[in-house]
């Protein structure tokens, strides 16, 4: 019985088509032209840090201290202008009573007698009052010095304001607020002023 021969069929790839080719080497030639344009592009500088951000920072740390100054020069203000309260009413109870205690410059003041004791204190530091324990409170000569010019910022001010038609209550209760602010330069404009209105008035 003769063998039966067996036939393997074999899958054939078709053959490209000339529409295939075309693509394929139009691909393969815009792959090489992008290749040659990224290889002759200039090359861009990696970008430097910015110097931006130092110069940022030292605004900020001035802005800081600025800031810390202008506190700092409140502070002190504030600080003259307790002092000056305080000595020119150790003065007007010296002038009144003869004496400045502590219990009279609370009423005064309008304070605690816990805040009168460490004010003084303060200024007893500062070589403006003199003191001791369950004494009168008594002005140096730099207290006295100081307290004659807060008088005379006040005096001019406090006429000024009057000459201005301003009630006497009124007069009284801004000069309080405005004495401790108050330059010679406008000191002696206020004075001017005080004087040309009495001449005029004459």
């Amino acid at each position: 019985m003769a063998a039966k021969r067996t036939t393997t069929s074999r899958r054939t790839t078709p053959a490209p088509t000339r529409q295939s080719t075309a693509k394929d080497s139009r691909a393969r030639r815009t792959t090489s032209t992008n290749s040659n344009r990224l290889r002759s592009a200039p090359r861009v500088p990696a970008a430097e840090p910015s110097e931006s951000e130092p110069a940022k920072a030292r605004l900020a740390e001035r802005e800081r201290l600025r800031q810390a100054e202008g506190h700092a020069q409140t502070r002190r203000a504030h600080a003259a202008e307790v002092a000056e309260d305080y000595v020119e009413a150790i003065t007007d109870l010296i002038e009144a009573v003869g004496e400045a205690r502590v219990v009279d410059l609370a009423e005064c003041l309008g304070v605690t007698h816990v805040t009168v004791v460490r004010t003084v204190a303060r200024l007893q530091r500062d070589g403006l009052v003199t003191t001791r324990p369950y004494r009168s409170i008594f002005l140096t000569p730099e207290g006295q010095s100081l307290a004659g010019n807060v008088r005379r910022r006040h005096e001019i001010v406090l006429a000024f304001l009057r000459s201005l038609g301003i009630s006497d209550s009124a007069a009284r209760a801004d000069t309080e607020g405005i004495e401790h602010h108050v330059s010679d330069e406008t000191l002696l404009a206020l004075e001017r002023a005080i004087a040309q209105k009495d001449n005029r008035r004459r």
